[in-house]
């Protein structure tokens, strides 16, 4: 039963910030400034073409990331101030706010504001959201009862954001940017090299502190969070103007060529699955 109703206290005020940030964004704002209208690098940028409507669906991501943070904290706080306090499960959280987020967004982006939402943009804000709200949970958990195992999972997942972000660079050239194959190639590889070597000094750390590692699944997760969560979040309350906020283009973090996306999880996969088989070795060889 204590389960239940902290499951129920998680998920409502959940569910009311993130529909409250998507009404702010869609409905009260102007949104020649939350999703820049009238503004790109190729040039005017209307409603509905295709760098705009990839700030829609970001907004789910920005919003997730939000929840993120806020609850890890709240979380780690609860683990420390109620001893008998159990997190409830993500996925049972994620069940709770599913359903209104369903509702809600299509609700307030098609019939709130101007110019009105179509049916497909709004399932993409909804999925994108939905997406994002899953991983958002997920450490939820560690923060209240393993809150340093999460510190040490958060370190290890920062060795997959250079290569989820850096490959992208292979499709600069062709989109018209004042980049170079040789430069694009350099930066894909380089942020490959960068991951791999990230990835190898926290596993002889690990061993080194004789920490035990997490799974592959772990720290690809941990990646996912900190690239697509985190940063476009940090993008959004950091990296613009005070009285301009506006939410990113995909493009900032997504390639649009889709065979170069997948296979830019593949890659960040292979190294998750790659850290995680290496620590196995060494935790042999130093017991």
């Amino acid at each position: 039963m204590a389960t239940t109703r902290y499951t129920f206290v998680h998920a409502l005020p959940i569910t009311a910030f993130v529909l409250a940030l998507f009404y702010k964004w869609f409905a009260l704002d102007d949104r020649y400034a939350v999703f820049l209208y009238n503004h790109s690098l190729a040039g005017p940028a209307g409603p509905f073409d295709d760098i705009t409507t990839s700030r829609y669906w970001m907004a789910g991501l920005v919003a997730s990331g939000a929840v993120m943070v806020l609850y890890i904290a709240t979380n780690w706080l609860l683990g420390r101030i109620q001893r008998d306090y159990r997190a409830p499960a993500w996925w049972h959280v994620w069940l709770l706010c599913a359903l209104p987020v369903v509702i809600g967004i299509p609700l307030i982006t098609m019939t709130q504001n101007s110019p009105t939402m179509p049916l497909v943009l709004a399932a993409a804000c909804v999925v994108a959201t939905l997406t994002g709200l899953a991983f958002a949970l997920m450490p939820g958990a560690l923060a209240a009862h393993r809150p340093r195992d999460l510190v040490w999972i958060a370190v290890d997942g920062l060795g997959l954001v250079p290569p989820l972000l850096l490959l992208r660079a292979l499709e600069l050239p062709g989109m018209g940017l004042k980049v170079s194959m040789t430069i694009a190639i350099a930066g894909a590889i380089g942020g490959i090299a960068l991951g791999a070597m990230w990835l190898g000094g926290m596993s002889i750390l690990r061993a080194w502190q004789r920490k035990p590692s997490p799974g592959a699944v772990d720290i690809f997760v941990a990646g996912l969070c900190w690239s697509y969560l985190a940063l476009p979040l940090g993008h959004y309350l950091i990296a613009t103007p005070a009285q301009f906020k506006y939410i990113t283009t995909a493009s900032n973090f997504f390639a649009w060529n889709v065979p170069l996306r997948l296979a830019t999880f593949v890659i960040a996969v292979a190294l998750a699955i790659g850290a995680a088989q290496i620590r196995k070795r060494l935790i042999k060889l130093t017991n």
